[in-house]
């Protein structure tokens, strides 16, 4: 393509989501014209299974539950009031205990205060977090925060290495979405 053609490209795919502060440049992508005419059927699928999940569609079958993790940011959009309750609650219990952490009325047995949080999780339930700290982390946080990521005892020794005198000052936080994930549990203990 000329740059005449690349430059029409861009002002036809690029899509501007002002309200968020979002723009995607999709003209560089490897696509024909036709390509939105084949993908309207898929995507209306999509757009179907995803506003059933946001119903509350029983989407995780091995475990015979809802997944909503939208919810979790607006729990307005929770498929009853007892699971909006329930997250509306639970964020607020996190935040008076963060609160309580911060202040020092939470406190570990031999320490004025916690100095590290270690966070024991695996797949999402540790890269979730690791994202938000390494975007929203500042040099002058109050904590230091470390993951136990795997089961690989090198590994683990690192982490506790790095944590090592302060261990005493280490609030350990261990995520599992079921509640039975071996990994998580066997890096817990």
């Amino acid at each position: 393509m000329n740059n005449l053609e690349l430059w029409n490209r861009f002002k036809q795919y690029l899509c501007v989501a002002d309200s968020i502060g979002l723009r995607v440049d999709i003209s560089r992508m490897d696509f024909d014209e036709s390509f939105f005419d084949t993908m309207s059927d898929p995507i209306a699928r999509a757009l179907k299974a995803m506003d059933e999940l946001e119903r509350g569609a029983k989407a995780n079958v091995d475990e015979d539950r809802m997944v909503g993790h939208y919810w979790l940011r607006t729990p307005d959009l929770a498929p009853d009031q007892q699971v909006r309750s329930e997250i509306e609650q639970t964020v607020a219990s996190i935040k008076r205990f963060a609160e309580d952490v911060h202040t020092g009325s939470v406190r570990p047995q031999r320490a004025d205060g916690f100095y590290v949080v270690l966070v024991i999780g695996i797949g999402g339930s540790a890269l979730g977090p690791q994202f938000v700290c390494d975007a929203l982390g500042e040099t002058d946080d109050p904590l230091i925060v470390r993951f136990l990521d795997n089961t690989d005892p090198d590994g683990i020794d690192r982490v506790l290495s790095d944590i090592d005198e302060a261990i005493d000052q280490t609030l350990t936080i261990v995520i599992s979405k079921s509640g039975s994930t071996i990994e998580v549990r066997n890096a817990m203990l």
